[in-house]
């Protein structure tokens, strides 16, 4: 039965499918409201996309991907600077389209990286501004002589120059006016909401910079001031509010549903949210051997695997200086130094990789990759005493293999490791060495993302990483220092999975916190931004990630996982309507919540339909993803229970399919119990929650 499109992304088709893009130039143009992409040239297959810095693309912009993903650093742009920005965007597009056809472009050499000039746009230029701070603060023009100018030469001062600021174009301006409203509508209903909540009245530089200025301060409800970036350290919570960020208590994890009228008559007993956590804790360390017996004849099937495979969805190990750190770990028979380190832990998961899901690995035998983890583990010690970038990722990798064998709390506890060395390294200039600092995005990337996942779900301290958000960069783009690099540098994924992560942390701060609405008539403007955010978010994918919004299984491991993504963000955007219908009938009779009802309904079932597919994200989330699976069943369960809950899963499914769907899930979790004991309670719930519906719906 084929289901509305209405509200629906416009997907590329399904199988068979062509991309055209250009070789030198993939552009992202955003018209307002709306965000659409253009591409020229032809790609050969939508499954080996290169990344941007394999094809050395010139005008892709990080903010394009990361669409409504971007926070809003100006919150009081006037109604002039959204004109003029508007009549340059079209002015742009138009220049564009002439330029399309009548010939390519030869811009620079790194895709992600901002183009220097953009000659023939119509938009207001501002001034380059290389003022010192001396001039600055007296208000006086600078001649800009470095390294000292006039007056500082006149005064003995010392002379101090901005880094430059990211220079924007009219498409970024655009996105950032409309960040600007957003921000500023669902800040301004946050206030309404809590009396005692920081807020910001301003936001940091465009270059993440820090000033004493008003703009880069904290008002506290008492009146007091907090700095921006808190000087208090690792595992500091303030009342700093950043509604990218997952808040310090919420009520969006998998359990919380068990306490929802109806599904809470699905449980034969209360379940304690934390359960999770405990169950985590008690649970029997991971045995290691201390002689672990390396086999190296097949490592270069496992390289060619990892970064095939698993470096897509980590972006963390540079395939251009590869063959230096093989090199270096070979010479110090891989006993010692961090290259040793890292080149075993891609040899893991790279073996991992091969292997398929672990849910259907015999649980008699070692995990596939097993010994050479257990020889990077003998070495961590060691690098984790150390402050480094290279020790840092090491840590990452080590963490990204605890999350296969589902070992969440053995994760959090090395990333924990990791958040300390980089806030130590970025918490003061010139620590980074600049070839290094791609890299430590990239790790500083992960970090955020792995903590995010399981702050979602499980009640751990904050490590306070997140404070650097503005500081760190986005991730542009190895350098290409060996020309016979080992594979390409993927990074579209890992953008994007960057940009939804941050929207999926807004939905849980202004939907489930402890401060969010409770009324559906409040909530209302709410939800339908995020949902719009989440459709920005679609449409600025570059066309070869947009998975279509078919329903049948798709080939391409990104694209399935992207829209088992897309559909769980969904879900829980319109999930509190659901609630309000399951503790009121009568609220289904308003159209807006029966609609939102349906959205979520929809969301939900086409996450579930094809469980299988969940295969394709299980290397990084198959912990995650399984308690997004438990936590949209049990909803789905509820809703059977519920006269006009029911009513809306009939008109999305064929009669009697949601319990084929419900009963593939229970077994599918089944498969899972025995890797982790979150898990094995998880199934042992969704399966008596199944028995007990039936017995409920008389069947």
């Amino acid at each position: 039965m084929s289901v509305s499109s209405q509200d629906s992304p416009n997907s590329t088709t399904g199988s068979g499918r062509h991309f055209s893009m250009s070789r030198d130039k993939f552009d992202i143009n955003i018209p307002s409201p709306q965000i659409s992409i253009v591409s020229n040239g032809d790609l050969t297959s939508p499954t080996t996309l290169k990344s941007p810095s394999t094809r050395r693309v010139a005008t892709f912009s990080r903010e394009g991907i990361l669409g409504s993903a971007q926070k809003a650093r100006n919150l009081s742009q006037s109604s002039a600077d959204r004109d003029s920005i508007i009549n340059g965007l079209q002015s742009r597009q138009n220049r564009n389209q002439n330029h399309n056809q009548n010939g390519h472009s030869d811009d620079g050499i790194n895709p992600l990286k901002r183009r220097s000039t953009d000659a023939g746009i119509d938009y207001p230029r501002r001034r380059a501004t290389i003022a010192c701070e001396i001039c600055r603060s007296r208000k006086s023009r600078c001649d800009g002589i470095k390294p000292k100018c006039k007056l500082c030469t006149e005064l003995g001062a010392e002379c101090i120059y901005r880094e430059p600021g990211i220079k924007l174009d009219a498409g970024d301006k655009l996105i950032l006016e409309h960040l600007t409203r957003i921000e500023g509508l669902l800040q301004s209903t946050l206030i309404g909401q809590t009396s005692n909540l920081a807020l910001s009245t301003g936001s940091p530089s465009i270059n993440g910079g820090t000033t004493s200025s008003g703009d880069d301060l904290m008002m506290a409800a008492n009146g007091g001031f907090v700095s921006l970036l808190p000087a208090t350290g690792l595992g500091t919570w303030t009342n700093l509010t950043n509604i990218s960020t997952m808040p310090k208590i919420h009520t969006n994890a998998a359990l919380h549903l068990l306490q929802w009228p109806l599904i809470r008559d699905l449980v034969s007993r209360p379940y304690d949210p934390q359960i999770l956590l405990q169950l985590e804790m008690a649970r029997e360390p991971l045995v290691l051997s201390k002689t672990p017996c390396l086999d190296l004849s097949n490592t270069s099937a496992y390289i060619e695997a990892f970064f095939a495979k698993v470096n897509v969805w980590y972006a963390c190990v540079n395939p251009y200086n590869w063959n230096n750190h093989y090199r270096v770990a070979l010479s110090n028979g891989f006993r010692d130094g961090p290259e040793s380190c890292i080149v075993l832990l891609v040899l893991a998961l790279g073996q991992a990789s091969c292997s398929g899901s672990i849910s259907r690995a015999a649980s008699s035998e070692d995990p596939p990759g097993l010994p050479y983890f257990a020889a990077a583990w003998a070495l961590l010690p060691s690098l984790m005493t150390r402050s480094s970038v290279l020790s840092a990722q090491c840590t990452i990798l080590a963490s990204a293999y605890l999350f296969y064998l589902v070992r969440p709390l053995e994760a959090w506890t090395l990333l924990s490791s990791t958040s300390t060395k980089l806030q130590l390294l970025l918490s003061a200039p010139g620590r980074i060495p600049p070839n290094q600092r791609e890299l430590c995005e990239r790790v500083y990337w992960n970090s955020l993302l792995f903590e995010s996942d399981l702050l979602a779900e499980l009640d751990l301290p904050h490590s306070g990483i997140v404070h650097y958000e503005e500081v760190v960069g986005l991730p542009g783009g190895f350098e290409q220092e060996d020309e016979d690099g080992v594979g390409r540098d993927e990074l579209w994924y890992f953008l994007a999975e960057i940009a939804l992560r941050r929207l999926l942390n807004r939905v849980s701060q202004l939907i489930y916190s402890k401060d969010s609405m409770s009324s559906t008539s409040s909530l209302e403007p709410v939800v339908a931004e995020l949902d719009f955010q989440l459709s920005q978010w679609y449409e600025s994918l570059p066309i070869p990630l947009q998975f279509p919004y078919t329903r049948t299984p798709l080939a391409d491991p990104v694209q399935t996982v992207l829209r088992l993504r897309y559909f769980a963000c969904r879900t829980i955007i319109f999930r509190p309507y659901i609630l309000a219908v399951l503790d009121n009938e009568q609220a289904a009779m308003d159209p807006s919540v029966r609609e939102n009802c349906r959205k979520c309904l929809e969301a939900s079932i086409r996450q579930l339909e094809h469980i299988s597919a969940h295969h394709a994200g299980h290397m990084p989330y198959l912990w995650q993803g399984a308690l997004s699976i438990v936590s949209q069943t049990l909803l789905v369960m509820g809703a059977t229970m519920s006269p006009s809950l029911s009513a809306i899963i009939n008109s999305l499914v064929i009669h009697d399919t949601i319990d084929d769907i419900i009963n593939d899930v229970v077994m599918e979790i089944e498969r899972y119990a025995h890797l982790a004991p979150s898990l094995s309670l998880s199934a042992e719930i969704i399966r008596e929650a199944e028995i007990r519906r039936r017995s409920y719906l008389g069947g």
